[in-house]
C-alpha cells in the first residue's frame, strides 16, 4: 500500500516499525489466542485488538525479542476482557467447568487413555495455573519471560510456576500418570511441568 503523499517521514517510520512488529509476531500471537479461546473467530478478534493496542501505543512497545513478550501481555489482558464479556452473556464460567475447550485440543493428538487423562487433569486446574503452564509449554517461555508477560517479578513467577507444576502433577497422579520418565510418563508439551534449574536448587 502506497503511503499518503502528505505522510511525514516520522509517520512513515512509525508505520514501517509497526509492519515489522506485526509480521514478526502475528503467527505467534494468533497461536496464543487460538489455544485460549473457543473459536477461530474469537481468536482473530483477540489478535486484531492486540495489534490495535500495539499501533496506538507503539512508543511503548519495546524493541527486539521483548516486543513478543509485550504482545503476549497485551493479548492476555485482551483475553481477560473477552472472558468477562462472555461471562456476562453466556455464563462462560459454568461452561468452562463442564466442557473441554478448543485450547486443550493440542493435548488430544493421538487421543488415548493417557491423553484423555492429561486433558482431564489440566481442566481441573485454575485458570491462572493453566495460563502459566501454557506460557511455558506452548509459548516456550522461561520464568523470566513469563514474569514480563504477567508484569511481576521473576522470583514471583518462579514461585507461581513451581506451585502450578506441583498442582498439575497432583492432578496427573489422580489419573495414574507421571512426569518423571517412569511408566505413565506424559510426553509432549504438557510435560513441561518440570522445574527450571533455579527451582531445582
Amino acid at each position: 500500500m502506497t503511503p499518503p503523499e502528505h505522510e511525514t517521514t516520522g509517520q512513515m517510520e512509525r508505520r514501517e516499525r509497526f509492519r515489522l512488529i506485526y509480521e514478526a509476531n502475528y503467527e505467534g500471537i494468533l497461536g496464543y489466542a487460538l489455544r485460549r479461546t473457543d473459536s477461530a473467530a474469537d481468536a482473530h478478534d483477540v489478535v486484531n485488538e492486540t495489534f490495535l493496542v500495539a499501533w496506538r501505543r507503539l512508543e511503548d512497545v519495546p524493541g527486539g525479542e521483548r516486543a513478543r513478550l509485550w504482545l503476549y501481555g497485551t493479548a492476555r489482558r485482551t483475553l481477560a476482557n473477552h472472558y468477562r464479556g462472555r461471562r456476562r452473556h453466556r455464563r462462560l464460567v459454568a461452561k468452562l467447568q463442564t466442557q473441554p475447550r478448543e485450547r486443550d485440543e493440542p493435548a488430544m493428538a493421538g487421543a488415548g487413555p493417557e491423553t484423555d487423562g492429561v486433558s482431564r487433569a489440566f481442566s481441573r486446574l485454575s485458570e491462572d495455573d493453566k495460563e502459566l503452564l501454557l506460557l511455558v509449554g506452548w509459548e516456550e517461555l522461561d520464568s523470566t519471560e513469563v514474569a514480563e508477560v504477567l508484569a511481576c517479578k521473576p522470583s514471583t513467577a518462579r514461585v507461581r510456576l513451581h506451585r502450578a507444576r506441583k498442582r498439575f502433577a497432583r492432578e496427573l497422579a489422580t489419573e495414574g500418570l507421571k512426569q518423571d520418565g517412569t511408566p505413565g510418563h506424559v510426553e509432549g508439551r504438557w510435560a513441561t511441568a518440570r522445574p527450571d534449574a533455579e527451582e531445582a536448587l
